[in-house]
């Protein structure tokens, strides 16, 4: 059975505790946002550790560094998703091309969780396939 530990730690402990799970050979799992109820951005890095899940969380910072050159890829694109969907950066991570959002965005702020599907439509959508707008 997977069992799943957090840890609380400060944007300044994230690069140590990536260096030190590489250099361990730890894998990490994933990398994931989200906004609390009331508004606080939460980020988790989470690793394995056989069967458990060690998840280090890092709250209410919207500003943080990039582990990418520590994992690379498996670091990159959750980076870069939580980038492009959230109010969140990271800093020293290249986010000059988006991974999926439209370039039309305005700010990549999460726009895309609050504006409806007929806006959307509307700025993005200027002719069907089948040549009806």
């Amino acid at each position: 059975m997977q069992t799943n530990t957090k840890i609380a730690i400060t944007k300044e402990e994230i690069v140590p505790v990536a260096k030190e799970k590489r250099a361990a050979g730890v894998m990490l799992i994933m990398i994931h946002a989200w906004l609390d109820d009331d508004g606080t951005p939460v980020v988790s890095y989470e690793y394995s550790n056989g069967p458990e899940v060690l998840s280090y969380e890092v709250r209410g910072e919207r500003s943080l560094p990039s582990i990418e050159s520590v994992y690379d890829l498996a670091a990159q694109w959750p980076e870069r998703e939580i980038s492009e969907l959230m109010d969140i950066t990271f800093e020293g991570l290249d986010t000059s091309k988006r991974l999926f959002m439209p370039d039309n965005l305005l700010s990549g702020e999460g726009q895309i969780l609050v504006t409806p599907l007929s806006e959307l439509r509307k700025e993005n959508v200027e002719q069907r396939a089948d040549g009806k707008q």
